[in-house]
């Protein structure tokens, strides 16, 4: 491939680019009291957000609905071909019907429109066009329309369906932060995968805990310490005071270390050679906030500690990387 043909690639996609950013751009000016109204008509629906629209325009809302759904506002998209056909059962008056066409002319869904009102549901639509049909027909309109589409021919949805992706996801978010939305109830709908495993596992999901932690008193000797390490797998073992309140931590770094020092593994304590006030961490946060810990400290290991530093568990990078938190 030649360098001028590699040249006009990457002119065209940066002009692309740039076309797309300022349509998006652009959409700032349409955030005004409709765009509130529509917020307070999806925040107040008492059933279920329901999107339509058909081509591009249906790829879109699919993408809006679940995007809606996902952030705390129960939503899911309808084909309007298909609702004239039975679907259109699945709507009620408690619903709200968030209509996108470009045109705001799409027969598929013009013919529907009527029957979305005649139920009682309230209809928004999302056109690049104020004076459509689908606009008047609309309880809300919200405006996304475009100077012109990337693409050179002025044909192909390109500017358009991005600006009306991102108006979904600025509504999505609108109401997201009307809910008051949390990382938590964002868990409760990403269950599957790692992102859900991140924000749902804790500390105490993936620790060791009972018989399977490595722990010594102060009273062992180095070669217990190393015995113990040995036992439980996890390159770490926590020295602990009579009342299990951790007091100190030696691991495979640390025996490296005193190895250069020819120190007597058979004779020497255990308190003579462990780090003393070791990092800690409470069962009860996120495994995520436990991976940055370590990432941050430079450390392979915790242990987990109560609000008294009595021992309740202990993990290592493994347990971590195991339970697909890494």
């Amino acid at each position: 491939m030649t360098a001028a043909k590699t040249d006009t690639f990457t002119s065209l996609a940066a002009s692309v680019l740039d076309i797309e950013a300022r349509s998006i751009s652009d959409l700032k000016r349409f955030l005004d009291d409709t765009f509130t109204q529509a917020c307070e008509y999806l925040l107040a629906c008492k059933g279920r957000v329901i999107v339509i629209g058909m081509g591009k325009s249906g790829h879109i809302g699919g993408k809006i609905a679940a995007t809606l759904a996902s952030t705390g506002t129960p939503a899911f998209f309808v084909h309007p071909g298909e609702a004239s056909h039975g679907d259109l059962g699945m709507i009620t008056a408690d619903d709200v019907v968030l209509a996108i066409s470009n045109s705001g002319e799409t027969g598929e869904v013009l013919s529907i429109a009527p029957l979305i009102k005649r139920r009682g549901a309230h209809l928004i639509s999302m056109t690049g066009n104020p004076q459509s049909t689908l606009a008047e027909l609309a309880d809300v309109h919200i405006c996304i329309a475009v100077e012109q589409e990337a693409c050179p021919l002025g044909l192909a949805p390109t500017s358009s369906t991005t600006a009306t992706l991102a108006m979904g996801d600025a509504l999505a978010v609108a109401l997201l932060h009307a809910r008051g939305f949390t990382a938590d109830d964002f868990a409760m709908s990403h269950p599957g995968g790692s992102l859900g495993r991140r924000l749902l596992l804790h500390i105490h999901d993936v620790m060791h805990s009972g018989e399977r932690i490595p722990l010594v008193t102060e009273q062992a000797t180095l070669s217990e310490a190393l015995l113990e390490m040995s036992r439980k797998g996890l390159g770490m073992t926590g020295v602990v005071d009579d009342q299990q309140h951790l007091v100190g931590v030696f691991t495979d770094g640390d025996l490296r270390r005193i190895l250069d020092q020819r120190i007597d593994v058979h004779q020497a304590e255990i308190t003579q050679v462990m780090t003393r006030n070791p990092i800690t961490i409470s069962a009860d946060v996120l495994a995520a906030e436990g991976l940055k810990l370590m990432e941050d400290k430079k450390i392979n290991g915790l242990f987990a500690v109560d609000r008294n530093g009595t021992v309740r568990g202990a993990l290592n990078m493994h347990d971590l990387l195991k339970a697909g938190v890494m």
